[in-house]
């Protein structure tokens, strides 16, 4: 049984279920914790592969609540594939799947077809999110049900906003009565006036449409109010503003069933990335203004926010040379994810490090439904272990991901995953992804 054993030592292990933070070798066996030692037992002359980590500190896996994948139908974009590797890469083990392909996940089909390369790859977990309504038009709710059953693990229209509240407060009953979160992208349409950044100094500096905060905030307040009506639980995808923050504060203690993620890029970044009109910093919804990133930032800090969610959303290079205006939102965001939001939150922002690994492990547990990961005997061996000095150029040229669109191209960053086990497999190691 040698062969299935992988011996961690040197490690500072980071439990935040557990509330651990202290050095211990840890043993896996047939895919599983097979047991915490004490720091340098488990070293030398026994079964097993050895993997020394000293200086690093190992964690549960990574879940990313929110990826773009792009298949089925956009694979010239990214596929199941590319989008798991550059997971593995970056330290997640678990990455949730939006529905918005070019064939949208609103059929049971799609999200069984999903399910089942992920699962011949064995490069990390892949759980599709169902379409809410058919074809993310707002208008018809899918057979949820039947969605389940096939494997999706919530339910959003991302992308596409639900407009009409009768239809919102249908699939959050319904969601709740199938027991799964329903993520919600919050922008009003109404509100948008063909806005193409956050509108404020820089825009009108730029000469640019702008996109208010109000667009932002004024349906999460709605869908705030519908959640704690119907009971259901409620997630707010990539919230951006100091008005959506104050917002699901306030819903928080009243008592609602919701949460909220931020992406990194809405931690580091602000609208002054798009003064050259950089396409690759241009996402939905918008960078905002100094003030909402620190609101945001300080929302995850003290827990309001209790979720880091990519938004991975990979272009080709092609359709990221477009005119801005014409250009797509998105940014590849699996392998940078942890570097920016540790050298932003930790090293920069003062952020507890098993605070900040909470984010991304048992936030997005707790948002889905599931057991709270953690490093105790018996659990599943899905585990990342993060160089917490190494300071690394972003090279975008180097990504697993086939997007290259990022804006952190040439910044330098401190803190980045150098293992990544899932099952009980090391899957990635130093950088490099197996397979």
């Amino acid at each position: 049984m040698a062969d299935h054993v992988l011996r961690l030592t040197g490690a500072t292990l980071a439990d935040p279920t557990a509330g651990l933070f202290a050095p211990y070798d840890l043993r896996i066996s047939d895919g599983a914790i097979e047991g915490l030692y004490p720091s340098g037992s488990l070293s030398g002359g026994k079964p097993g592969r050895e993997i020394d980590l000293r200086g690093c500190v190992l964690s549960p896996g990574f879940t990313d609540l929110h990826v773009h994948l792009r298949e089925p139908g956009g694979e010239e974009n990214e596929t199941i594939e590319t989008g798991l590797r550059a997971a593995a890469a970056g330290g997640f083990t678990t990455v949730c799947a939006m529905p918005n392909s070019s064939r949208i996940a609103d059929d049971p089909e799609v999200i069984r077809s999903i399910v089942a390369k992920a699962s011949r790859l064995a490069l990390a977990e892949l759980l599709p999110i169902a379409a809410a309504t058919k074809g993310l038009a707002g208008m018809e709710i899918t057979d949820m049900a039947a969605l389940k059953t096939a494997g999706a693990a919530a339910f959003s229209d991302d992308g596409m906003p639900i407009a009409d509240s009768a239809i919102m407060e249908e699939v959050l009953y319904r969601a709740k009565g199938l027991g799964l979160p329903v993520i919600d992208h919050c922008e009003d349409p109404g509100l948008k006036h063909n806005g193409l950044m956050h509108e404020g100094e820089i825009s009108r500096e730029i000469g640019l449409p702008g996109l208010t905060s109000v667009s932002e905030a004024a349906p999460i307040a709605r869908d705030l109010l519908l959640a704690r009506h119907t009971g259901a639980r409620l997630h707010i995808a990539h919230i951006s503003t100091r008005e959506g923050v104050y917002l699901l504060g306030h819903a928080l203690r009243l008592g609602a069933a919701v949460s909220a993620e931020a992406t990194p890029h809405h931690l580091r970044l602000t609208d002054g990335e798009l003064r050259g009109l950089n396409t690759n910093a241009k996402v939905s919804p918008p960078l905002r203004s100094e003030e909402h990133r620190q609101a945001v930032a300080q929302a995850v800090s003290r827990g309001v926010i209790t979720c880091i969610a990519t938004d991975h959303a990979p272009w080709s290079p092609e359709s990221k040379a477009r005119p801005f205006a014409q250009a797509p939102n998105g940014i590849s965001g699996l392998e940078t994810a942890l570097a920016v939001a540790w050298d932003t939150l930790v090293v920069r922002g003062g952020m507890a490090p098993l605070d900040l690994l909470a984010r991304f492990t048992l936030g997005p547990a707790a948002v889905l439904g599931r057991a709270a990961p953690s490093l105790a005997p018996g659990m599943a061996a899905n585990l990342t272990a993060v160089n917490l000095e190494m300071r690394k150029e972003v090279e975008p040229g180097s990504f697993y991901s086939k997007g290259k669109n990022s804006p952190f191209a040439g910044h330098t960053l401190q803190g980045w995953p150098v293992l990544t086990i899932y099952q009980g497999k090391v899957v990635m190691e130093r950088g490099v992804v197996s397979g």
